[in-house]
């Protein structure tokens, strides 16, 4: 036995066991058929259950909660009436991951209710396609309030910039009339004390400026009160200004939006303002930059998050959304 272990170069005790496996079951001993390790407990197939319980609502499948836990939802695999898989929760989280299936906030939306939602798409859509250097839009940003605003900085480890104690609002709010030209690519705009007509009038004969050609132009705006009045209508009639309103409970149809996401991070977030002025003058300081640097990454970034958020949707501008509907 020693003479055969060294022609093979192993132990005298492998081949022993060798001889003894094939006085056992002969020649069935020379294909021991060896498993890498122990058998798979959880087939595809219980990973496809796995991944499909997941993102079935609880309640469902007769559970009374409104989510799962990763807890619960083991416990929930163990035993059902469907298929039963035991799974421990870190495998389970692994799984999900792999899935691409992760634990997040559910979103909201508000469906329009207005009866000409879809003809003022339509317009909007058509306006911006065909005539887009003459396409403006209108809107208010605020309220505008003196108060700290938290937000993010580099600072050293464990030493965050400190904002101070916000006890008194004495100053009142300021709205800004925002004005965007679709072609152009430029905003600007003003601060006032409050919505108004006449606020929005002097907005517009601003916009119209822009192009004293005496052409036709279409301004994008919302359905605000303070947008429709008598005087409103009857200048745009008189200036050849067409006024197409997003419908309602679509804000995110007025392309001005996405560019107040960036006015919002840039100008008030990580602030203290003393003064309407002061936030005045810095918000025109950040109009003249961002004029000056439209394809800044930066501003590009901050634009697509906001249009992300106020849309739910990435990767659109305006127009219908396309995002199927919760079940």
């Amino acid at each position: 036995m020693a003479v055969i272990a060294r022609l093979v170069a192993t132990s005298p005790d492998r081949v022993r066991g060798m001889i003894h496996r094939f006085n056992e079951s002969g020649m069935a001993s020379l294909d021991p058929k060896w498993a890498g390790g122990r058998p798979r407990r959880i087939t595809t197939d219980d990973e496809a259950f796995i991944v499909e319980t997941a993102r079935t609502r609880p309640r469902k499948l007769g559970r009374p909660f409104t989510r799962w836990s990763v807890r619960k939802l083991s416990a929930y695999l163990a035993d059902n009436p469907t298929r039963v898989v035991v799974i421990g929760r870190e495998r389970l989280r692994v799984l999900l991951g792999r899935a691409g299936i992760t634990f997040q906030r559910t979103k909201t939306w508000k469906e329009s209710n207005d009866p000409q939602r879809d003809a003022k798409l339509d317009r909007i859509e058509h306006v911006i396609d065909k005539h887009p250097d003459r396409v403006f839009a209108f809107d208010e940003f605020g309220p505008l309030q003196i108060r700290p605003v938290g937000g993010s900085c580099w600072a050293p480890r464990r030493r965050p910039q400190r904002q101070r104690a916000n006890y008194n609002r004495r100053h009142g709010v300021r709205q800004f009339h925002g004005c965007y030209s679709v072609g152009d690519d430029e905003l600007w705009g003003v601060a006032r004390h409050r919505k108004s007509a006449a606020n929005t009038l002097a907005a517009l004969k601003t916009i119209r400026s822009r192009r004293p050609d005496g052409e036709p132009i279409y301004v994008i705006l919302d359905n605000l009160s303070a947008h429709k009045h008598a005087d409103i209508a009857r200048w745009a009639r008189r200036n050849r200004v067409e006024l197409c309103f997003t419908p309602t409970y679509s804000s995110w149809a007025n392309p001005i939006e996405a560019h107040f996401g960036p006015l919002r991070e840039f100008v008030l977030n990580n602030s203290d303002h003393p003064n309407h002025t002061m936030l005045t003058r810095r918000l025109h300081d950040y109009l003249r930059w961002r004029n000056a640097n439209k394809r800044s990454p930066d501003l590009l970034a901050a634009q697509r998050r906001e249009r992300a958020r106020v849309r739910s949707e990435r990767g659109h501008r305006w127009g219908r959304p396309t995002t199927p509907k919760a079940a």
